[in-house]
């Protein structure tokens, strides 16, 4: 059927002997044919236009978040290499060009240099790992291959002090007394750079400890004399580790405490905090204090602040590399002729 509007018009203009002639129909039809179509073709140009629009918006948002995306990255970078201090590019450089080549060219320089440094860092590492084990190896071996010698030569003096202390005389006893002092100086030399070598974070299998007992056991073990005051809180906390690292640990601090105290009355004191993840410990002493210039080098391996024969100078290096494995850290506080505070953190 005819389009209503159109064929009211058409009708509108039509002389009447004309409006009824069939041949004019077959005319009308066409037009009708063609308006129709028009207004289809209208219709699919407007549905059309309609799913373009919402498709150039929706690109157009797109490119909009990846340009704001790639401006939060650029000034990212910007902050990182600010942070870096490094000044090979302007800082206006960026936000001037934000697709500038010459950041990207920066950038994978930068990358590469630090794969490279990676690299070189990881190699030393591992070259560091196996010097440490074969200084392990090397060590452990000299000090048992001392052992043996060191044990004959300590019998054998006795024997000739026993045999033939009366032949050689005052002075034969001693220059063999001498040589027996210098034997136990080396013994002792020996077994400090084993205990420091067993002191691994390797292999380390941790369990639950009680401080008290292990503390108790070290002051037995010192065999303190009636001058000492220990003060002990009644419970110390318990701690994850092994024995032989924390008896080591504690054993080398409070006989250091001991040994370096010249008061007649001496006072040690062992306390803690609970620094979570950590344990925070201290032992503190009355005694002839340390100089801050020494407070480093007194961890130092075969350091000593006085020239005692009897002693390694490897306690406290002993006391540092146990502290290392906890993931922990140590420090001095300090006063001369009034005392020193050793304190340690363990990780939990």
């Amino acid at each position: 059927m005819m389009n209503s509007l159109l064929k009211r018009q058409i009708r509108k203009y039509l002389p009447k002997d004309l409006q009824e002639n069939k041949d004019l129909e077959a005319f009308l039809d066409a037009v009708n044919r063609s308006y129709n179509t028009s207004d289809d073709q209208f219709s699919m140009l407007q549905r059309a236009t309609a799913i373009s629009s919402e498709e150039l918006y929706e690109a157009s948002e797109k490119l909009k978040n990846e340009m704001d995306s790639q401006k939060e990255v650029i000034q990212k970078l910007k902050k990182i290499i600010n942070t870096l201090k490094f000044s090979e590019l302007e800082d206006n450089e960026f936000l001037e060009n934000p697709t500038s080549l010459s950041l990207v060219d920066f950038i994978d320089n930068q990358a590469k240099e630090i794969i490279k440094i990676n690299k070189q860092k990881d190699k030393l590492l591992r070259d560091l790992e196996q010097q440490n084990r074969e200084l392990s190896d090397y060590t452990h071996m000299i000090s048992h291959d001392l052992v043996s010698p060191l044990q004959s030569i300590e019998v054998l003096t006795h024997w000739l002090k026993d045999d033939y202390g009366d032949v050689i005389g005052k002075e034969g006893n001693e220059q063999i007394d001498s040589i027996s002092d210098h034997v136990e100086k080396i013994d002792t030399l020996v077994a400090a750079i084993r205990r420091y070598s067993r002191i691994s974070n390797s292999d380390k299998e941790f369990y639950k400890l009680n401080l008290n007992n292990l503390v108790n056991d070290i002051l037995i073990e010192l065999k303190l004399i009636d001058t000492v005051d220990i003060k002990i809180p009644r419970e110390l906390p318990m701690v994850q580790g092994d024995k032989y690292s924390l008896k080591e640990l504690f054993l080398n601090l409070i006989d250091n405490s001991l040994k370096f105290n010249d008061k007649e009355n001496k006072c040690i004191e062992i306390g803690f905090e609970d620094k979570d993840p950590f344990w925070k410990f201290y032992i503190k002493d009355n005694g002839k204090g340390i100089e801050e210039k020494y407070f480093e080098k007194v961890f130092i391996a075969f350091s000593k602040l006085e020239n005692d024969y009897k002693s390694a100078g490897m306690g406290l290096s002993i006391v540092k590399k146990i502290i290392d494995v906890y993931e922990g850290e140590i420090w001095i506080e300090s006063e001369l002729n009034i005392g020193t505070t050793f304190c340690f953190t363990l990780k939990k």
